[in-house]
């Protein structure tokens, strides 16, 4: 079954962490303290209806937060017009209606939040257009904004992508620091192996930058072989090899790559890229409040 944007907010992004979120944004407003502006000429019964509006083209991502982080402010309501994972021209996405003065204290949280998300979700959704027609899964890495990890990581299969590990955690990833000084490779590479097998991990994961590495690599008891910085002739005889191979793990591409080289390695046969940059060289989404007349 696959899984849906819903089952990736519920899991990335469960109601304690939005709202949590919703608190650090706020507080950081000073939200608790004044709007010093607003109160100063805003009637405190003053209400307002207005257009959240996406002003060009794009993912969206973030609007399924909004409906419990706005759980926090009880004279404003929302009506959401789209939902995350669309694409959309520029339009209304949602609709905020209540007390005037809470309308502006909370606009700048909500802008932040979706022009952030969604473009991740835009620049994710670029990548995977790009590789289109092909068996390659565009993947996202640890390279994300800090303390908003779960965030990035949501923006990102909002916009097609699929999910790394999430963290040192979930799953075991040997990099070349990991390798560093050891003497025999492939024999502690497999004694690691079957030290972490038992544990509750998503995959095995092994990094290799030579033909050398991969031909050991191979043969273990790996789910994924990362191919770091190779070319992509060398990705391709990685491929003819994994393929002759009694295994078969899939084979992951990293390290510099961009748009106009990623559909190239896409084409080596290999399983997956991982793209730092969907979430570190992302460009904002632009979005407004507008008031209806």
């Amino acid at each position: 079954m696959t899984t849906s944007i819903t089952d990736f907010r519920n899991d990335l992004m469960p109601d304690e962490a939005i709202i949590e979120l919703f608190h650090r944004c706020f507080d950081e407003d000073g939200l608790q303290l004044a709007d010093v502006t607003t109160e100063s000429i805003i009637d405190v019964d003053a209400s307002l209806t207005c257009d959240v509006s996406l002003r060009e083209p794009g993912v969206l991502a973030g609007l399924a937060l909004l409906t419990t982080g706005l759980s926090l402010i009880d004279d404003v309501e929302l009506e959401l017009l789209n939902q995350d994972g669309a694409f959309s021209e520029p339009s209304a996405v949602a609709v905020l209606s209540g007390n005037h003065r809470s309308i502006l204290a909370v606009e700048r949280t909500i802008l932040n939040i979706l022009g952030y998300v969604s473009g991740i979700a835009t620049r994710t959704h670029h990548f995977v257009e790009l590789v289109a027609g092909t068996e390659c899964k565009i993947c996202d890495t640890r390279k994300t904004t800090p303390s908003l990890r779960m965030l990035d990581k949501y923006a990102v299969s909002c916009g097609g992508g699929t999910l790394h590990r999430l963290g040192l955690h979930d799953a075991v990833l040997y990099k070349d620091n990991h390798l560093a000084g050891l003497s025999n490779i492939k024999e502690e590479l497999a004694s690691a192996i079957a030290k972490v097998r038992g544990k509750q991990i998503s995959f095995v994961e092994v990094e290799v930058d030579t033909l050398e590495q991969f031909k050991e690599v191979v043969e273990l008891d790996v789910d994924i072989i990362l191919l770091d910085n190779m070319s992509t002739e060398l990705m391709g005889e990685a491929v003819a090899m994994r393929n002759a191979s009694e295994r078969n793990p899939l084979l992951e591409a990293s390290g510099g790559v961009n748009a106009e080289t990623v559909r190239s390695i896409a084409e080596t046969g290999v399983d997956r890229i991982a793209i730092g940059g969907l979430t570190h060289q992302s460009t904002w989404l632009d979005f407004g409040l507008d008031v209806r007349q």
